[in-house]
């Protein structure tokens, strides 16, 4: 279990979250947009609506919307520069993995159906990184969806604008096992080292949308696990809050 009178390396007690914030409107012309951060580590989030759908879903005739998302690293946003993905003519593999969870986790909140036959494109771009970019920019997200959607529904361009389509509140955050230690929230000099880490996306109510965990060149028990888990839900809450704030 977490000892909180251990310190780490930044001061912070093993349940300590960094200091984080939620800037809404960053993007003008986005639907909705948000300048996450999570200590040193920046992300805007914008959603962006699309009035169709991807071809499988009219082939398939699939009913309701659907959600995709982006995510890129900006060359600047690492202390060594970051070559853009289109000059090595592909997206390299982490960042289709990490686009990958961000859609995963953002359709598993949505009701596509009461969506409407309409595309929200997620763009995740990271300004600057010092771990956790992936759970930063699915914390963001969530503030960033609700702006569109609120968008969509004083707009009338939903069937039923007194019912938001976001089935739930989300956010997500990392934890790990560093020295031994399992601690909420790693930045980047923790990340590198640590002996487990995990990545945990819930909503705010406690369900879990995705939960990734690893044990980095070492194994982890169950103890640690539900240790893991437990800090991830007290972080999770306290996003939650903040998210709500951002938003009133």
């Amino acid at each position: 279990m977490p000892n909180p009178s251990t310190r780490r390396h930044d001061g912070r007690k093993a349940d300590q979250l960094r200091p984080i914030t939620f800037q809404p409107g960053i993007a003008p012309h986005a639907a909705g947009s948000v300048l996450a951060s999570c200590g040193r580590t920046q992300v805007i989030c914008a959603v962006t609506v699309e009035e169709n759908v991807p071809r499988w879903m009219k082939e398939q005739k699939v009913l309701g919307g659907w959600i995709t998302a982006e995510y890129s690293m900006l060359p600047y946003s690492t202390l060594d520069r970051k070559a853009r993905d289109i000059t090595k003519g592909r997206i390299d593999g982490r960042s289709t993995e990490i686009q990958r969870l961000i859609g995963r986790s953002v359709r598993a909140a949505v009701d596509l159906e009461a969506l409407g036959p309409r595309t929200l494109c997620v763009d995740c771009d990271v300004l600057a990184a010092d771990g956790g970019t992936r759970t930063t920019a699915i914390s963001g997200v969530y503030v960033a969806l609700e702006l569109a959607v609120q968008k969509l529904r004083e707009g009338g361009f939903l069937k039923d604008t007194a019912k938001s389509p976001i089935k739930t509140p989300f956010a997500a955050i990392s934890v790990g096992v560093v020295n031994g230690q399992p601690v909420l929230d790693l930045d980047y000099v923790e990340d590198k080292d640590a002996q487990t880490d995990m990545n945990v996306v819930m909503t705010a109510k406690g369900q879990f949308i995705e939960v990734q965990a690893s044990g980095e060149e070492s194994t982890f028990s169950p103890a640690e696990f539900a240790a893991l888990i437990a800090l991830a839900t007290k972080g999770i809450k306290k996003l939650s809050a903040l998210q709500k704030a951002a938003l009133t």
